[in-house]
């Protein structure tokens, strides 16, 4: 037998042999006429070298035939389980802190990089698109079978509560640019935030809130955008409840899902919204709003009350109550368009 296989591979092979050794000569003693308890006792014995005396006098030719056969391959089988055993605890912990200090090695050279606390349902599609963006990332999770799922896929990781600042200065916090903490928790959500914040001051902190409540808490603690998951879900459904054909320009294929990507590159954002009754939207041509807007979104498509949608509207297309605008602006102004769109003065 040789060792040059896996250790597990090693250790299996190793349990096999000894398993199809154990039951044959367990019964070629029973077929010379030994007992079952007999036969069994003999085998344990002379396989594991524990050197009782015999159970039974080994008398003729066929018993010595057995017993020598047993001792050798026996032997044998329990050296190279022996073996294997060692190999398999010995090189996964070495693997184990090889591949712990490699990564170490590589959070340490990171720069600019992004931090995501929390590795759940978020925190997995959210490294997921950062790795098809290409983006460098390190997860901190506390969750022991969380973190080997982001071992296994490849990614850098760092074991601890991310509310702990030692933890989140073993991540790189000094040196990142971004931290998201999309934490189920509001609390620790918002203290990651504080400590986060008094550890790198120009860090762009991006937090995850359940409650609407928790958004100024986390304003207040020092992030510097607050997403709320629930509400963002209620406006998807809204839109494609109001705005079917405007919601299918936005987000209807890849290829919209990659031109999305170009604009947040551009830190451009591509958003729906709606003229309410009495909006100051109301009654204004498209030229118009974009003149009183300064230049901080383009109308790039309208969706009208009766269905009917304009993929490129002219410029003097007049906005009526009811109808969806899908607009182009600068990261943080379109988001404004939901009360903008409402009451605010364009002037």
């Amino acid at each position: 037998m040789s060792l040059s296989h896996s250790p597990s591979r090693n250790l299996v092979n190793g349990l096999l042999f000894l398993a199809v050794l154990a039951p044959i000569a367990v019964l070629a003693y029973m077929l010379l006429g030994w007992s079952f308890g007999d036969a069994l006792y003999m085998v344990v014995v002379t396989i594991f070298t524990v050197g009782y005396e015999e159970v039974r006098p080994i008398d003729t030719p066929e018993l010595r035939a057995v017993t020598v056969a047993l001792i050798v391959l026996g032997c044998t089988g329990v050296i190279y389980l022996t073996g294997a055993l060692v190999q398999f605890f010995t090189l996964s912990q070495i693997q184990q802190v090889l591949g712990i200090k490699r990564m170490k090695s590589e959070i340490d050279q990171l720069q600019a990089h992004v931090i995501v606390c929390g590795f759940g349902r978020i925190g997995n599609m959210l490294t997921r698109e950062l790795k098809a963006g290409k983006t460098r990332f390190v997860i901190i999770e506390r969750s022991e079978p969380r973190v080997a799922e982001a071992r296994d896929l490849g990614y850098l990781w760092v074991q601890g509560e991310a509310t702990d600042e030692a933890v989140l200065k073993s991540a790189g916090i000094d040196r990142a640019a971004i931290l998201a903490t999309v934490l189920p928790d509001d609390a620790a959500n918002v203290f990651i935030t504080l400590s986060a914040r008094s550890l790198n001051k120009n860090l762009r902190i991006i937090a995850r809130g359940e409650l609407p409540t928790t958004e100024g808490k986390l304003l207040h603690a020092g992030a510097n955008e607050v997403v709320l998951p629930a509400h963002i879900g209620a406006e998807r459904i809204a839109e494609m409840i109001l705005f079917r054909n405007s919601t299918t320009l936005v987000r209807g294929s890849e290829q919209r899902k990659g031109f999305e990507q170009d604009l947040h590159g551009l830190g451009l954002e591509l958003e729906v919204t709606a003229a309410a009754e009495g909006s100051p939207f109301v009654g204004l041509s498209i030229a118009e709003i974009e003149r009183r807007a300064g230049g901080a979104f383009l109308i790039v498509a309208l969706n009208r009350r009766d269905g009917s949608s304009l993929t490129r509207p002219p410029s003097d297309a007049v906005i009526g109550a009811g109808d969806g605008v899908v607009v182009i602006g600068r990261s943080g102004r379109v988001r404004a368009l939901d009360a903008f769109a409402q009451a605010a003065d364009l002037s």
